[in-house]
C-alpha cells in the first residue's frame, strides 16, 4: 500500500504537469481508446529505476466534453510488474466545455472502489490552457490527499504555483521528438509533516500529455526525471 501511496502522488504531479483545456485533437491527454503510453522514472544519473504503463480504456462524449477512464500499472526497471496480480490504479479525467480540469477527486474516483483504500481528496483543481505560448502564467492550484489504509493512516497536501511557459520547442525522448510548450512550475510538498519543495520543467504533446518532466530539488540540483519510452 505504501507503494500505491507513492505511485498516487508520483502520477499525480506528472498529470498536473499534462493537463490542458483543448478540443479533442489538442487535447494534451490521449483520447482514444486502446492507446497505451509507457513511461520511465529515472533517477539523477538517467538510469530508469521504475516504469509506469498507462492504458486509456473508455472513453465518454466527444469534442469539448468527455469523461476519460484509464488505468495506471506500476513496473520495475525492467518493465515488469511489481507484484502478482499486477497493481492497476483506476483513474478518470475529465474534459469539460473545451477545458480539461485537473480535478484529484474526479481523477481517484475509481480508487474509492477499493475498501482497502479511503481517500478523501480537496482543494483547487489545477486549469492549463490550450494553444500556450511563451511568458504564458498558470493559475495556482493546490490539492490535500488523505489516505485511510486502515492500519495507516496518510496525509499529502501540495501546492502548485508559479506555473509558466517558457518556450515552444523540440524535444527528443525515447518514444520519438515532439514539438512541446515547455512548461515549469513550483510544486511544494507534505507529506505526514515533512515538507519539501521542487521545481518541475515539463513538456508536452497533443494527443499525448507529458513527454518528458525534469524534477529539480530547491537548490537547483536534478533529483529525476520521467520520460516517455513507448506508446501505440
Amino acid at each position: 500500500m505504501r507503494t500505491i501511496f507513492r505511485f498516487s502522488i508520483c502520477m499525480a504531479i506528472l498529470m498536473i504537469a499534462s493537463m490542458a483545456g483543448a478540443s479533442a485533437q489538442n487535447a494534451f491527454f490521449p483520447t482514444k481508446a486502446g492507446t497505451v503510453l509507457v513511461y520511465a522514472q529515472k533517477n539523477a544519473k538517467g538510469k530508469p529505476e521504475s516504469h509506469s504503463k498507462l492504458t486509456i480504456k473508455e472513453v465518454e462524449g466527444s469534442g469539448s466534453n468527455m469523461t476519460i477512464s484509464y488505468i495506471t500499472q506500476i513496473l520495475d526497471k525492467d518493465r515488469k510488474p511489481t507484484s502478482n496480480p499486477p497493481v492497476e490504479i483506476p483513474l478518470q479525467v475529465v474534459i469539460k466545455n473545451g477545458v480539461m480540469i485537473m480535478d484529484m477527486k474526479g481523477m481517484f474516483a475509481g480508487q474509492q472502489k477499493d475498501q482497502q483504500i479511503k481517500m478523501e481528496i480537496s482543494g483547487v483543481p489545477m486549469e492549463l490552457p490550450n494553444n500556450m505560448q511563451p511568458g504564458q502564467t498558470l493559475k495556482d492550484a493546490d490539492v490535500t490527499m488523505s489516505m485511510d489504509m486502515g492500519i495507516m493512516k496518510l496525509k499529502t497536501t501540495m501546492k502548485m504555483t508559479g506555473g509558466k511557459c517558457l518556450a515552444i520547442e523540440n524535444v527528443t525522448v525515447s518514444a520519438g521528438t515532439f514539438t512541446c510548450p515547455k512548461i515549469t512550475q513550483t510544486v511544494s510538498t507534505a507529506v505526514m509533516g515533512k515538507n519539501s519543495t521542487s521545481q518541475t520543467v515539463s513538456w508536452y504533446a497533443p494527443g499525448i500529455g507529458a513527454v518528458k518532466t525534469e524534477t529539480y530539488d530547491d537548490k537547483g540540483q536534478l533529483k529525476g526525471s520521467t520520460e516517455l519510452v513507448e506508446m501505440n
